[in-house]
């Protein structure tokens, strides 16, 4: 980590947030967003006895800002925003990891790939990419510097409580963050239940 910035209050629909950014040696640059209430102080578990929620949230162009229907990362998005609004905690907004770590260019050809009948995963394997490229040691980082080395994820994806804990940070526990499905993200969803041991219903 090369530089941070100190947390400005950012209000919002869901409510008001301490945000901070960070950059990396290699120009790349994430955002920790901390819930706070109308006094400015963080809305924090710690204080009902339980550890920092956090969300990790990979960059998704095509969902955070155009609203895809091809995934459900914009409404998770969404949900985790109100969810650390309501109970406490962190969302981590992670650049860099778009199409789960393989870039823009790539997502879309993968998605090509998934019009021709491939499925999410073998899409990126297709390509010559790992199932998922993500690295956590930039969000693991972040976390520590926060002083977040004991937290609960916002998650269905058991492979990033894996990665922090083997980054030297503790997960205690997963809390759910499940969309309701449409038909266009049906299989999608599937895949990454059955292929990639997401826990949905």
């Amino acid at each position: 980590m090369v530089a941070s910035s100190e947390p400005v209050l950012v209000p919002t629909p869901h409510g008001t947030f301490a945000v901070s950014a960070y950059e990396f040696a290699d120009g790349t640059e994430h955002m920790l967003a901390t819930a706070v209430g109308a006094d400015g102080r963080p809305l924090t578990p710690e204080q009902e006895g339980q550890d920092h929620l956090v969300r990790l949230h990979s960059e998704c162009a095509t969902g955070d800002l155009l609203g895809s229907h091809r995934c459900d990362c914009g409404p998770q998005l969404e949900k985790a925003l109100a969810t650390v609004q309501e109970l406490g905690g962190s969302v981590l907004y992670l650049r860099g990891h778009e199409g789960r770590g393989i870039g823009l260019v790539n997502k879309l050809r993968a998605y090509a790939l998934q019009d021709a009948g491939d499925d999410t995963l073998d899409a990126n394997l297709h390509l010559g990419f790992p199932a998922d490229a993500r690295d956590y040691t930039q969000a693991s980082a972040i976390l520590k510097a926060a002083g977040l080395t004991h937290v609960r994820l916002l998650t269905n994806n058991p492979a990033k409580a894996e990665a922090l804990i083997e980054l030297g940070v503790q997960v205690t526990g997963l809390v759910p963050d499940v969309i309701a499905p449409r038909p266009e993200n049906e299989r999608y969803l599937a895949t990454k239940r059955d292929r990639m041991r997401h826990i949905l219903n």
